[in-house]
């Protein structure tokens, strides 16, 4: 009783009324990170891991698409670059990263019989 003075005495709390308001706040932090998760987190890294493995299989005479679309057909691999012909007698070197897409067999000559039709109909000449 005298040391009630000095050291104030411990009684049970009673439950205050925010509480409900914290596990509140948990669960609903806890359910937006799991929506982040599954929608932009996991797909993220299911669209590099393909593209790090289209990287990793480009071969010499791959018709691919770059990053910035332009079109080519790789004529050179190295560790990190890429030699691209992207017209007849023009080569690029490039990123390994920077190729956006591998293009199935005869896309190129395609696309290129494409933008020459093109300027013909438009009463241009042929390049």
């Amino acid at each position: 009783m005298l040391l009630d003075f000095v050291i104030a005495p411990a009684y049970a709390q009673q439950d205050s009324p925010g509480t409900g308001d914290l596990v509140f706040f948990l669960v609903f932090t806890v359910l937006l990170v799991a929506i982040f998760y599954f929608l932009l987190i996991r797909p993220q890294r299911k669209r590099m891991k393909q593209h790090q493995e289209m990287v990793e299989n480009l071969q010499v005479g791959d018709e691919v698409m770059t990053g910035g679309g332009e079109l080519g057909r790789i004529k050179q691999l190295g560790e990190q670059f890429v030699r691209v012909e992207v017209s007849e007698g023009v080569e690029w070197t490039i990123k390994r990263d920077m190729i956006g897409e591998v293009l199935s067999e005869g896309t190129l000559a395609e696309a290129r019989s494409g933008v020459e039709e093109t300027t013909t109909q438009s009463g241009g000449k042929n390049a």
